[in-house]
């Protein structure tokens, strides 16, 4: 198979990207890193840097310039989110979220939409909040409960059930909401967009978690929410195709953030072993160690690649995009959870510790193996094509 797509090939950067993946390593060292384990101590999403992230184009990756974002490719997303994983994944990984909110309205928005919400999206302004999971159907989306009804009038749409598991709830502006408008099934679901304020938006508590500990979560509640009928994201009955396109993306993003976590543990490891001695000798002399260093490594750059050519089916619009997208999520979200690991084991009790930013790492990444669809459903979607093509 040619790893030639669209006429880019996905394993050779350029100039242009590498100096894309400097100014995202130069923000994540010198913003995010400072601050990572403060933000965790003190569940805290740092708005302030956030919004300095959008200043060098963070806050609309891939959204069009003609309406305020960068207007960068899925490859170019890629090389930002792994660059920002390696000063926070918890933070990274809710810049991915956001954008992919971005995403949707300047994909599938109208004019109108766009206007009213992306510059406040792109300068991050407002952040953005991803709601189709409920606590009734995790894997299972196409089983949403929560209903959308149209008014007699046909003016507004009222909302009601629950969504769990909901990051950003309570601190972002704009919600886009996946709710039932139909009979069951994804033809049945529609999405809306709905601001903060909207009466009978509620949130739930912040939720206590293992990773991505800064990010708040928690669960939304629609209690007979009316919606504008131009608030309506999309044709009627599209809101799953909606969200499964976005999750495409968001797949490529998680790995991304989880093989920036992962480098910074290896890079953490390499400095700890050429550092510390045991039984009169350093212990980068080991050749068990440097075993396992060579491994992470080499996972690690399987794992970029593979990220790198599923982005680049994505931005050249491949039929094989979606299984591609779930290889190198599943690949990079194991592989870097792996790496994590291992560095913590390198490091001994003070990978235990949390001054040392190992344990929180190996955390959030573990997070990242069940967010964007579970590695389980990852199997199932490229299974399922694997069998479609074999069928045919």
């Amino acid at each position: 198979m040619s790893t030639e797509i669209a006429g880019t090939r996905p394993f050779s950067l350029n100039d242009d990207h590498r100096d894309i993946a400097a100014l995202a390593r130069q923000f994540a060292d010198e913003q995010l890193a400072p601050g990572a384990l403060e933000w965790e101590q003190d569940k805290d999403l740092p708005l302030d840097v956030l919004r300095m992230g959008a200043e060098s184009g963070f806050g609309g990756i891939y959204v069009s310039e003609e309406h305020g974002g960068s207007g960068l490719s899925r490859l170019d997303a890629a090389l930002i989110f792994e660059a920002l994983g390696t000063g926070d994944p918890s933070v990274a990984a809710y810049i991915s979220i956001h954008n992919m909110v971005a995403w949707m309205i300047d994909s599938f928005g109208d004019d109108a939409q766009k206007e009213r919400f992306l510059p406040a999206l792109t300068s991050m302004d407002q952040l953005g909040a991803y709601c189709l999971t409920e606590s009734s159907s995790g894997s299972d989306a196409a089983a949403l409960k929560a209903r959308a009804e149209l008014s007699e009038d046909g003016t507004h749409y009222v909302l009601t059930g629950d969504k769990a598991f909901i990051s950003g709830a309570g601190t972002a502006g704009v919600y886009i909401i996946m709710a039932r408008t139909g009979g069951p099934g994804p033809k049945g679901i529609s999405a809306f967009i709905v601001e903060d304020g909207a009466e009978g938006l509620g949130y739930g508590a912040l939720e206590k978690k293992l990773g991505w500990v800064a990010q708040p979560t928690r669960t939304v509640t629609l209690d007979g929410v009316k919606v504008p009928v131009e608030n309506r994201l999309g044709e009627e009955g599209k809101g799953f195709n909606i969200a499964m396109a976005g999750l495409n993306g968001g797949r490529l993003n998680i790995g991304a953030c989880s093989i920036g976590g992962a480098q910074f543990a290896l890079e953490k490891s390499l400095a700890y072993v050429t550092e510390r001695e045991a039984f009169g000798a350093p212990l980068a002399n080991l050749q068990h160690l440097q075993f396992q260093l060579a491994d992470m490594a080499t996972d690690l750059e399987a794992a970029r690649t593979l990220l790198w050519r599923a982005a680049a089916t994505l931005d050249a619009k491949d039929p094989e995009a979606t299984k591609l997208c779930a290889m190198a999520k599943r690949f990079a979200t194991d592989a870097a959870s792996s790496v994590a690991d291992k560095a913590l084991q390198i490091h001994g009790g003070y990978g235990c510790m949390t001054e040392y930013g190992i344990e929180k790492v190996f955390r959030d990444l573990r997070v990242h193996q069940v967010v964007e669809g579970t590695n389980e459903i990852m199997r199932v979607v490229i299974a399922r094509d694997l069998l479609k093509g074999a069928r045919a």
